[in-house]
């Protein structure tokens, strides 16, 4: 039996990026980041930290290795959602904006973390007029995908169901116009799932 496809955004849908930063930060200069806003939609913001000028900023660039893409923790109610939806009869995909090299660790840390996936595709990264992500969501045949960035949902096939997860509204670019891209809107993926499969 043929089962029908979700893609899904990993950092923000899948798993939490804003821990994994702090704990980078605290690899690279030995403490903890004291948060400063838990609604902020952009690490920088979220944690009380510096502007960083360039020997320390290359130091903590330097943390966005292997180690990090491997080791980013699940958000709560991710796990889940995704394993109602697989036996629900779904193949879920990672579709991911991360580099290509870091695929395979990215796979890896979702694997070790259980969730139900077995294919990352890693897209890359770039504002543009079409999504990098929108060629890898049509080459699958997916039938949803869920991202917490709305411009990942410029050139997606107006066949594709596109969900759009609003976490973190403070400095959010998931707002203006564009909101028209969106299909439907969801606090997080354990809200897609409910709405999804209720269908």
């Amino acid at each position: 039996m043929t089962r029908s496809v979700i893609a899904l955004d990993a950092d923000g849908v899948l798993l939490d990026y804003h821990l994994a930063y702090a704990a980078a930060w605290q690899r690279a200069f030995g403490e903890y980041p004291a948060e400063r806003d838990p609604q902020a939609y952009w690490p920088m913001d979220r944690w009380a930290v510096p502007e960083l000028r360039l020997f320390k900023r290359r130091r903590f660039r330097a943390e966005f290795g292997e180690l990090f893409w491997s080791t980013v923790p699940a958000i709560p109610g991710a796990l889940d959602a995704c394993h109602r939806l697989r036996e629900a009869g779904h193949e879920l995909v990672c579709v991911s904006a991360l580099e290509e090299r870091f695929e395979a660790a990215r796979l890896r840390n979702l694997r070790e973390l259980g969730f139900p996936i077995e294919r990352v595709i890693a897209t890359g990264h770039r504002e543009s007029a079409r999504s990098p992500k929108a060629d890898a969501v049509e080459a699958i045949a997916a039938v949803a995908f869920v991202d917490d960035y709305l411009p990942y949902f410029r050139g997606v096939a107006g066949a594709i169901h596109t969900a759009l997860v609003t976490r973190a509204p403070n400095g959010s670019p998931n707002e203006g116009p564009e909101l028209g891209l969106a299909s439907s809107v969801h606090q997080d993926l354990a809200d897609f799932t409910r709405s999804w499969l209720s269908r």
